[in-house]
């Protein structure tokens, strides 16, 4: 987080302003050597954004499959070395050397319009929550996003139980991150999303929906919008997706059952 003193214009007058704005930087993802991705971060809780994001992107399915973790704070960034084990190294070479080759604009390394949208995991049945949890839950979220009350310029994503409040929460610049950086503090924790509520201050596109998949969240709620394909990957999941949950109103457009009002 970085303090600057902006020109503040009103229709009165203009004047120096004191605020505060979050700091974002490229964050590499190095596995075995090798750099696999280059993401746009905030530059904190980086081992749960190695762990989540290796979880979500299917690089490993236990954390025991991360070896070891360098963060090498460099000039140009943050390089997050990962270091897999035996099985997980060669399943992440067999899935580069897959994907290697020529490709067009729009999702790199992707051949195929499958692979552009994989089928999302399962959920297991069950998970069911008093329409009034979405508020608390919501409530418990905002006091605890202490970059966004001095930013307000980053994303969170949380997990809350109606029998222990809220569970854990991650924040950053990218909605992708802050998911994958919740998804790694659950996954060293040894806790899944199964029998909680999964929040989200962002719009749900079809990516969130399958992260939220693999966490095994049943119930997924977000103060804005999904996009047509993440309803449609949320039904097919088995989530109860909950979008547009704001000033104390909501729309459930999947697996309604897990609401009880």
């Amino acid at each position: 987080m970085r303090r600057v003193e902006p020109m503040c214009w009103t229709a009165a007058a203009t004047a120096t302003a004191e605020r505060f704005i979050p700091e974002e930087t490229p964050v590499a993802l190095t596995y075995n050597g090798t750099t696999h991705a280059v993401m746009m971060a905030s530059p904190s809780d980086l081992e749960d954004f190695a762990y989540g994001f290796s979880l979500t992107e299917g690089q490993i399915e236990r954390p025991e499959q991360i070896r070891s973790l360098d963060v090498e704070i460099l000039d140009e960034g943050i390089d997050l070395r990962i270091w897999l084990e035996t099985d997980a190294a060669a399943r992440f070479l067999d899935r580069r050397r897959r994907l290697s080759g020529p490709t067009g604009c729009g999702l790199c390394g992707i051949e195929s319009l499958e692979a552009a949208v994989p089928t999302a995991a399962r959920v297991a049945v069950g998970g069911r929550f008093d329409a009034t949890s979405i508020g608390a839950a919501q409530r418990s979220m905002i006091d605890d996003q202490v970059l966004y009350q001095q930013t307000r310029a980053v994303h969170a994503a949380a997990l809350w139980t109606p029998a222990e409040g809220l569970v854990a929460l991650r924040e950053d610049v990218g909605r992708h991150n802050a998911l994958d950086k919740l998804a790694g503090a659950l996954l060293r924790s040894g806790r899944t999303a199964a029998g909680a509520l999964l929040l989200l201050t962002s719009r749900v596109s079809v990516e969130m929906v399958q992260k939220a998949a693999v966490l095994g969240a049943p119930v997924l709620v977000a103060v804005s919008a999904p996009t047509a394909l993440a309803v449609r990957t949320a039904e097919a999941a088995g989530i109860t997706l909950v979008a547009s949950a704001r000033d104390g109103r909501f729309d459930v457009h999947t697996h309604a059952e897990r609401i009880l009002v």
